[in-house]
C-alpha cells in the first residue's frame, strides 16, 4: 500500500498525458465512512472553490452508474474515482486501484454496480483512463459522518489531490480546450 506520498508520484505520473481530469465522488452519506468520496470531494471545492483549470469535480453519491451521461458529456481524457473500498488493508488506508486489477483485487464495495464495469463503461462511452482511489473504511454502519481516522484520511487525500491536480494544471494549462 503506497503512502501518500507515492500516491501522488504515482497519479502525477498516470497524469501525464491528461487534457482533462474528471474527479468523481462515489458514496453514501447515510453510511458512515462510505461518505468518503463525497467529503474528499467536498474538501476539494472548499480548498479550491473557483475550481482547477481542466478538473471537473463530480458527486456521484450512492449510485454512480446515474452520472454517466454527465461524464459523457464531460468529455474527460482521465477519470479518478474516490470510493471507500475494502481491500483488506487497515481502516483509512488508501489505495489506487486500476479497474484490471478490480475485477480480481477482491475491491468490495457497497454499490450495487462494481466498481470494475463502472471503470469498463466509462472507458468505452468516453475513451478515458480511468482509476480508483480506494480508502478502507473502518464503519459501514447506518448513520452520517465519517470515523474520526477517516476524517483525517479525507483532508489529507483532498490536500494531495490538490497538490497533484494544481501541479498537472500548471504544466497543462495550454493544452486544455
Amino acid at each position: 500500500m503506497p503512502g501518500l506520498g507515492e500516491l501522488k508520484a504515482e497519479l502525477g505520473r498516470w497524469l501525464a498525458n491528461a487534457r482533462k481530469v474528471a474527479v468523481v465522488g462515489i458514496g453514501s452519506r447515510l453510511r458512515r465512512d462510505d461518505a468518503v468520496g463525497l467529503v474528499v470531494l467536498e474538501k476539494l471545492k472548499r480548498l479550491r472553490p473557483h475550481g482547477i483549470e481542466g478538473v471537473e469535480l463530480v458527486e456521484a453519491g450512492s449510485a454512480p452508474e446515474n452520472i454517466l451521461g454527465k461524464l459523457a458529456s464531460l468529455k474527460p481524457s482521465h477519470v479518478i474515482l474516490i470510493d471507500a473500498a475494502a481491500h483488506g488493508s487497515r481502516p483509512g488506508s488508501v489505495r489506487l486501484v486500476r479497474p484490471e486489477e478490480a475485477r480480481s483485487a477482491h475491491i468490495i464495495t457497497t454499490h450495487t454496480l462494481p466498481l470494475s464495469f463502472l471503470c469498463s463503461y466509462i472507458k468505452r462511452e468516453t475513451g478515458a483512463e480511468v482509476l480508483i482511489i480506494g480508502v478502507q473504511p473502518l464503519d459501514l454502519g447506518l448513520g452520517e459522518g465519517l470515523s474520526p481516522d477517516l476524517e483525517l484520511v479525507a483532508e489529507n487525500l483532498a490536500n494531495s489531490l490538490l497538490e497533484v491536480l494544481s501541479t498537472w494544471a500548471g504544466k497543462h494549462s495550454t493544452y486544455i480546450g
